[in-house]
């Protein structure tokens, strides 16, 4: 029996790169997962909105919907902003809102890939200090969990991890270069934690000019599209379990 329909929320972009890197990370998971419809919406900038998109299924029959926020911490657009649409939907489908996509060791192993693909080996971890460089948040909770991966990842073996933001916290992408140069690391790497390219991608790119490598955006990594599925799979479930026991 087929699950519910997976609606790949994303915040949308007047650069058209952003779409584009969506649409291709759609594209793998639907690679992985034949059988699952995946459709796309945008918060803004982008079509089809996300309203425009519900209101078509709820047309087609459609009743099952897991709604998935492509977004890497619970802030703002998590708590408020996909809710509220969400709750404005037509009330024949159900609709269960999926967990954001971090933080996940699949997405860490997302950030190493990233590294490697710039230029960096497993072998240059103990002399390299990596700039964990997300978008940034008035979230306390974001800014925390951005906070706690950088500490965890330090323990795989880099010489220092240190968290840095593009937006609305401290500190800076540069002002991290600068502090792992002050610490002694051979070399340093930026890591953008951060989906597509875009505004505030591009600010860490250009606070990254003194460090040695620079990594591409997640965008359409396989560990993403994997862990994209694992919160799919787990929103599911009780849809899933009802379907067979009716």
């Amino acid at each position: 029996m087929p699950g519910p329909v997976l609606l790949v929320i994303a915040h949308g972009s007047r650069d058209p790169r952003h779409a584009a890197t969506v649409h291709a990370l759609v594209r793998r998971v639907r690679a992985r997962r034949p059988g699952l419809r995946v459709e796309t919406g945008f918060l803004d900038f982008n079509l089809p909105s996300v309203p425009a998109v519900l209101k078509s299924l709820a047309a087609q029959g459609v009743r099952d919907v897991v709604a998935l926020p492509l977004l890497l911490t619970r802030a703002f657009h998590a708590k408020a902003d996909i809710p509220a649409v969400l709750h404005e939907a037509p009330a024949r489908l159900r609709i269960r809102q999926a967990e954001v996509l971090g933080p996940s060791p699949l997405l860490t192993a997302a950030l190493e890939r990233r590294l490697y693909e710039a230029g960096l080996s497993p072998a240059d971890k103990s002399s390299t200090g990596v700039v964990l460089a997300s978008a940034g948040s008035t979230d306390p909770e974001a800014i925390a969990v951005i906070a706690e991966i950088a500490r965890e990842w330090r323990r795989t073996g880099w010489c220092a991890v240190r968290p840095a933001f593009a937006s609305a916290s401290l500190p800076r992408t540069e002002d991290a270069v600068r502090e792992l140069r002050s610490l002694g690391c051979a070399r340093v790497a930026v890591a953008p934690y951060v989906l597509a390219p875009g505004f505030l991608p591009d600010r860490i790119a250009r606070g990254a000019a003194e460090a040695d490598v620079l990594a591409d955006v997640l965008g359409a990594a396989p560990e993403v599209a994997r862990v994209l599925l694992s919160r799919y799979d787990e929103a599911a479930a009780p849809a899933l379990t009802a379907a067979v026991g009716a």
